[in-house]
């Protein structure tokens, strides 16, 4: 098996571009990005499309997103002409959790909340990633504490498949710059103080001087900011 740090030394000093093409030589037909229609993410999106890579994009429909979510969405189908895959949950896991404790039950306790991530975020993201070897994500490491942690390249244990972030050590000066330059299209939500967008009930726009990830679950314990997708 090819180890993060293996990796990580052969595509030393490669741009972005370089580095998901050597993933896709080294995987062929088994990497795999995940979009959230975010900053970060439209910045792969645009990298992977423009120059034609064979990796799948794909996004979780939580069935609880933003109307802006969806515009982008579309905006970037548009402007890319590229397929975006969409996984969604079970619909009998939904129906089950709804019946029995109502559309909100995530407010009630961090137990409740990670059960419904868990069903609509977690399930499907592991049929996503069923058969692939390499996971593409937008995540950088100034988007929270638990993200400093993390390494470019790493051993996803709980999945069983490598994780790149290619954006790891941008600032978000440089993901606006970028986007800016070459006119892609991005969430409205991000122009209303929303630095970090998921299911509309979870998310709030954050004030001057708040974490990056403030808004997300803003109920909870402050340190504690992932849905468990991302666990360092």
């Amino acid at each position: 098996m090819n180890s993060p740090q293996k990796i990580l030394e052969e595509i030393k000093g490669l741009g972005i571009e370089q580095s998901l093409e050597y993933l896709v030589n080294t995987f062929p037909g088994q990497v795999i990005f995940s979009t959230s229609f975010g900053w970060e993410d439209q910045v792969i999106s645009h990298i992977i499309f423009k120059n034609n890579l064979p990796i799948k994009v794909f996004t979780l429909e939580t069935g609880r997103l933003f109307p802006e979510t969806y515009y982008v969405w579309n905006r970037t189908l548009e402007m890319y002409g590229k397929s975006i895959h969409a996984y969604y949950p079970d619909t009998t896991a939904v129906e089950t959790l709804v019946s029995s404790k109502g559309p909100s039950s995530f407010f009630d306790s961090v137990e409740n909340r990670k059960e419904c991530c868990g069903i609509r975020k977690i399930q499907p993201l592991k049929r996503a990633l069923s058969g692939n070897s390499c996971w593409i994500t937008g995540i950088r490491a100034e988007q929270s504490q638990n993200r400093e942690h993390m390494d470019p390249i790493e051993w996803d244990e709980g999945n069983q498949i490598l994780k790149f972030h290619p954006i790891f050590d941008w600032t978000l000066d440089q993901v606006k710059a970028f986007i800016r330059d070459n006119n892609i299209p991005y969430n409205p939500l991000h122009d209303k103080g929303f630095p970090s967008i998921g299911c509309a009930p979870c998310t709030r726009a954050v004030m001057e001087g708040e974490d990056f990830r403030a808004g997300r679950w803003w109920w909870e314990d402050q340190d504690k900011k992932e849905c468990g997708l991302h666990s360092s």
